[in-house]
């Protein structure tokens, strides 16, 4: 059993990475620098600060909302009943203190936490949007993310508390809830009035959408129960979120001073860099190399897998796909900062070595047959999917990896997706391996891609069915918190060394700013730590 007031104790453990330029957390956290140098600037009255993002958010209803822009936008309206601090510490939000099981949590409402509207936000509210979430017939996909499946929560309205229950384990039952906006309970009976509109608990409240343009957000009066004590006034009385999809163009606004921060991962870096122009950054999963092992996919054979993977020079591949900005993964798709944090890649993927790939393909029974790997006398062949809006250096890397392929013996494709998604063709089962990281922020939450029904009765895109991590996630499963990542670690390392999956590169992910500072994590900027100044 764990249990916090205040913040959580528990030991952690730490991945040896590169230092990023913060610490952070995808699918919030509370960083201990102040983002683009130095420590924050004060004040923040009758100022209006203007962030790009790539692409409209979509529907910002937080019981559905589920597009990176909306995750990111919604953390400026609605609060969490806890926070996610650089080293991985819970640290309170609404709720004031917890305790938790594997199977069960209690958390504490403060008081004083109101909606917008001004109407409290009682335990009654979070209970009736946990029970919301979990009810399968409002189908949220927010369920299995930020409430466990099998949740059902009461609240005693005299201790100010909400009991949440599982019937099967929930490890991570405290740490999930970072993910879980909360709402007022009468907006429940019409979510999708929250799509264009907020009656939120936290520093913010939006009062202007314009879908592909822009939305506005306003400073709340009187919010007082932010993270580590913080509140809302010293924040930016407006805060403007604009719609630019060319990175270029928001690079452009950027230098000129129209618009405050963006997130530019291309090649605008170098002259924003040479410009001196300074960036928050965090750590993401880039290049995973999928398997589909459907029966009669090349994939279902593991020396295929294996032999496929050593013909490539994954650093080679690396490169190209990240401009020589990236580096080698070392989780297969958890966001820091996560629980657990040991390096679950670094030796446990092929080596380089085509050679070993032959002789590993002849041993299962494949011959060369006119420069051709055939067998049963059928050629061995396996197209690559990628999603192009992942960018031209993408495309070159999984070019590359099939002209090495194609040398090799492999009759090897390019599978360009034209769609700002690869989960439909996964979800359709017509590919061989695809260019898909996945990016989760507790590794549970990484078992319904790994284990389990293939689509349409699940999400395990590649049909993996590997009995070590099977046993593993189970047996971590049943552990609360930090006392089960050895499992999980364990658990992840099986799929990389049975190569299920290959987790091969990761790259900053940069927020670049003028005029502001602030700290990230895998959600985005952290509302509470935005601040007008240069921070010097």
């Amino acid at each position: 059993m764990v249990s916090a007031t205040g913040t959580d104790t528990r030991s952690r453990r730490t991945r040896g990475t590169r230092p990023a330029a913060a610490m952070v957390t995808v699918l919030g956290l509370v960083a201990t620098a102040a983002a683009c140098g130095g420590g924050p600037a004060s004040g923040g009255g009758g100022s209006t600060v203007v962030f790009a993002v790539a692409a409209d958010p979509g529907t910002l209803s937080p019981t559905t909302a589920l597009a990176t822009t909306a995750l990111s936008m919604n953390t400026f309206a609605y609060d969490t009943l806890v926070h996610v601090a650089a080293d991985g510490t819970v640290v309170p939000g609404v709720a004031e203190k917890w305790s938790a099981t594997a199977t069960s949590a209690r958390f504490t409402i403060r008081p004083g936490v109101t909606c917008e509207d001004g109407s409290p936000l009682t335990a009654d509210d979070v209970a009736a949007e946990y029970n919301h979430i979990a009810d399968p017939k409002n189908q949220s996909p927010m369920l299995g993310l930020s409430v466990p499946v099998t949740a059902a929560a009461k609240a005693d309205r005299a201790t100010r508390t909400v009991t949440v229950t599982t019937t099967r384990p929930a490890p991570f039952i405290v740490e999930m809830t970072r993910m879980l906006p909360l709402l007022c309970r009468k907006s429940l009976a019409a979510p999708a009035a929250l799509a264009r509109a907020t009656n939120a608990s936290g520093p913010y409240r939006l009062t202007e959408a314009v879908p592909g343009d822009h939305y506005t957000y306003v400073r709340r009066d009187g919010y007082t129960w932010g993270p580590r004590g913080s509140t809302g006034k010293d924040l930016p009385d407006k805060v403007v979120f604009k719609v630019v999809p060319n990175e270029s163009t928001a690079a452009n606004l950027l230098m000129s001073g129209q618009i405050h921060g963006a997130v530019i991962n291309g090649a605008d870096q170098d002259r924003l860099d040479a410009a001196k122009v300074r960036n928050r950054s965090f750590e993401a999963l880039f290049g995973q190399l999928l398997f589909n092992q459907a029966a009669g996919r090349p994939g279902a054979d593991p020396a295929v897998r294996r032999a496929l993977v050593s013909v490539l020079d994954l650093k080679e591949l690396r490169n190209v796909a990240t401009g020589g900005k990236g580096e080698p993964a070392t989780a297969i798709g958890e966001t820091v900062p996560t629980p657990c944090t040991g390096d679950t890649v670094t030796g446990n993927l092929p080596a380089h070595d085509p050679e070993r790939a032959a002789a590993a393909l002849t041993a299962a029974g494949w011959t060369k047959d006119g420069g051709t790997w055939t067998k049963a006398g059928k050629p061995l062949t396996v197209g690559l999917s990628y999603a192009t809006n992942q960018g031209p250096q993408v495309a070159s890397a999984v070019e590359l990896a099939v002209q090495r392929w194609t040398s090799f013996g492999v009759r090897a494709t390019a599978k360009p997706i034209g769609s700002s998604s690869i989960s439909g063709t996964l979800a359709g089962g017509d590919w061989d391996l695809a260019w898909a990281p996945i990016g989760v922020t507790l590794p549970d939450q990484l078992t319904q891609f790994y284990d389990g029904p293939p689509p349409p009765k699940g999400n395990n895109f590649g049909s993996l069915t590997n009995p070590d991590y099977r046993r593993l996630a189970a047996l971590a499963a049943a552990r609360p918190g930090v006392d089960g990542c050895t499992l999980w670690e364990a658990a992840d390392a099986a799929l990389v060394k049975n190569v299920d999956i290959v987790p091969f590169a990761a790259r900053p992910i940069r927020y670049y700013a003028k005029g502001i500072t602030f700290e990230v994590d895998g959600s985005g900027v952290i509302p509470s730590t935005l601040r007008r100044g240069d921070g010097r």
